[in-house]
């Protein structure tokens, strides 16, 4: 019974380590570049106001057990310095395994010239794994160890950077600085185990070509050794800053359609369908993503303060 024990947890964390799409750890979302407070912790304070997102993934849809990443965020600025807080909790759950976290976030932003500004954020955590052995059957009945559940907390911190202005911010974030090894009762998962640093450098530019009409690109490079290196390109074209509509490419996995609205500029709501373009789409529909939004009356009347 131990080496059946073994390899139903070796299995169960490669699952937890290897289901978000080309070894990533970190939970990826379409819609990426709409909560950017999720990309870099360095966003909290950068605008005049507090604002509230969830943002909903449900990923390969018609495949058993797939990935289904829920995050609820809140984030703004100080009344009357130049920072701005936040905080985010997730849960992040593939068939029999499940990662939730909490994190709190801190970002100080400064002028550098005119309204470009720069802006620093550092996020604080705490994140508990799970593998629940009830979930996991075998084909050999034998191999069914059914009461087994492990856990494992572990700390966690992200830093980020950026420099933003009115029309356009890039930026890079490191996430996952503690690489701490989950243990789970000391089963060694052969290297799966391990949490381990990803670098994301990200970029966005808007042109407003009139009162009705405004194009925006975005992009986010994603990389974790030994994992191929991710790219992600898009635009969206938005009408009367109410409504939009776009594309965006992820290199060896998906092709993303995006719309959207925001109502009253205080209520938003998105959407996202990823095609799925790696050999996944012989058993998926697709990948659906969904994300509300709130605005909080503004806190901080500055002109000096730069909103994207």
């Amino acid at each position: 019974m131990k080496a059946n024990k073994k390899y139903i947890l070796i299995f169960a964390l490669g699952l937890l380590f290897l289901t978000q799409g080309k070894a990533q750890q970190i939970p990826h979302f379409s819609q990426f570049w709409f909560n950017e407070y999720l990309l870099n912790p360095a966003f909290a304070g950068t605008k005049p106001y507090y604002q509230a997102k969830s943002n909903n993934r449900y990923q390969w849809v018609g495949v058993d057990d797939s990935p289904k990443t829920f995050i609820l965020s809140g984030f703004g600025p100080e009344r009357k310095k130049d920072m701005g807080y936040g905080a985010q909790v997730f849960s992040d759950v593939t068939g029999p395994t499940s990662r939730l976290g909490f994190y709190g976030s801190y970002a100080y932003n400064l002028r550098i010239k005119d309204d470009i500004r720069i802006s620093m954020g550092l996020s604080l955590g705490l994140l508990q794994f799970k593998i629940d052995g009830s979930q996991i059957i075998w084909h050999d009945q034998g191999d069914l160890y059914g009461d087994a559940v492990y856990v494992e907390y572990l700390p966690d911190a992200d830093f980020g950077t950026m420099v933003y202005a009115e029309n356009w911010h890039g930026g890079i974030v490191a996430k996952q600085l503690f690489n701490y090894k989950l243990k789970f009762n000391d089963v060694d998962a052969l290297g799966f185990n391990r949490l381990k640093t990803h670098f994301i450098a990200h970029g966005a530019y808007r042109y407003d070509f009139n009162d009705d009409w405004s194009a925006e690109a975005f992009a986010q490079i994603k990389m974790m050794l030994p994992a191929p290196i991710q790219l992600d390109l898009g635009a969206r074209a938005i009408w009367k800053k109410m409504a939009w509509a776009g594309l965006s490419w992820r290199t060896m996995d998906a092709v993303s359609i995006m719309i959207g609205y925001e109502y009253e500029e205080q209520i938003s709501f998105g959407y996202s369908y990823d095609i799925t373009t790696s050999k996944l789409n012989q058993a998926t529909t697709g990948t659906h993503e969904i994300m509300i939004g709130f605005k909080f009356s503004k806190i901080k009347k500055s002109s000096e303060k730069s909103k994207f």
